[in-house]
């Protein structure tokens, strides 16, 4: 048992947010109660008003921890390797979102509502890491391809997050949605994680690749 409250107070947030992401492989977010999530933990569910007040609060804190973990994941990338051609590094990225379908997930929920019910200090912590994320993006970019001019690199960051937001709901279908487009007689090529950010990053990086 951790000593001391700050220790405590780090441990309960961490299993709570852990109970969420496992609830969240099976359920939906609007199934997804904070009763439920105190269910999930070893504690009583009035204890995670002591740390989190609504249920948006704690899946930004999921949100928050998937962020952090990639860009740990970034920073081992540009650690074990000194060089990288466009084509590696495309697929070094499209793997490390491959990882994060966590995170993926959840950027594909409507934000506003998620942040517009969260409070400030949870807001800018969890800002704090998106902010790393766009960083070692930009770290990556600097150290693979010194050759793009600073246009070129926030050009590619512009790009490439606000496509992040769409990869989860266009790879991942259910077989409602799958039948739907068939009887839609819509033609369309259905594509993994890996696949359509590895075809993304290339193109980003046009000559580069």
């Amino acid at each position: 048992m951790p000593k001391g409250s700050e220790e405590l107070t780090a441990a309960r947030k961490e299993e709570i947010i852990t109970a969420c992401a496992e609830l969240y492989q099976t359920m939906s977010f609007k199934k997804i109660t904070i009763k439920e999530i105190g269910n999930a933990t070893t504690f009583t569910r009035t204890s995670i008003y002591n740390y989190f007040q609504t249920k948006e609060e704690i899946f930004l804190a999921l949100l928050q921890r998937e962020y952090e973990l990639w860009v740990n994941r970034l920073r081992q990338l540009r650690a074990e390797h000194e060089k990288m051609t466009g084509e590696e590094f495309a697929d070094a990225l499209a793997r490390s979102l491959e990882e994060r379908k966590t995170l993926l997930k959840i950027m594909s929920m409507n934000h506003y509502d998620m942040e517009e019910n969260s409070r400030l200090e949870r807001l800018t912590e969890f800002k704090v890491a998106y902010g790393k994320s766009l960083a070692e993006v930009r770290n990556c970019l600097d150290q693979f391809f010194p050759e793009m001019t600073v246009q070129d690199k926030q050009d590619f960051i512009y790009s490439f997050f606000p496509f992040m937001f769409g990869i989860y709901p266009y790879t991942v279908v259910t077989e409602k949605q799958r039948e739907a487009m068939t009887k839609a007689e819509v033609n369309y090529v259905y594509m993994t994680i890996y696949e359509i950010t590895y075809a993304e990053v290339k193109k980003l990086l046009g000559v580069l690749a």
